[in-house]
């Protein structure tokens, strides 16, 4: 009876394992298994941007996600795509890109 206790205990904990393991893993490689922007920014923050990361709609997340990293704090925010301001700033990203 203690024998097939101690083999029940190990399953479980070896489950958790391996469950905690495939999740870090899926993480570590940058796989994100949801939408990162919740709420977007509309007013113009141009000046104060340091890079910007443009994610296309996916499996995961049905819209086009734009996160900017701001130069002195370094926070990410995300852009409403929708926003006059950031349109130009992506032609300007992608022109620049095109040179």
């Amino acid at each position: 009876m203690t024998s097939s206790r101690v083999i029940a205990i190990s399953i479980v904990v070896l489950l958790a394992f391996l469950a905690a393991s495939e999740g870090m893993t899926l993480r570590s490689l940058g796989v994100e298994l949801h939408c990162r922007c919740i709420e977007t920014e509309s007013k113009p923050i141009g000046r104060h941007i340091e890079k910007v990361e443009l994610i296309p709609a996916n499996s995961h997340c049905e819209e086009t996600e734009i996160i900017a990293t701001l130069k002195k704090t370094g926070q990410e925010v995300c852009l409403n795509p929708n926003a006059p301001w950031v349109k130009k700033v992506i032609n300007k990203i992608m022109s620049n890109k095109q040179r």
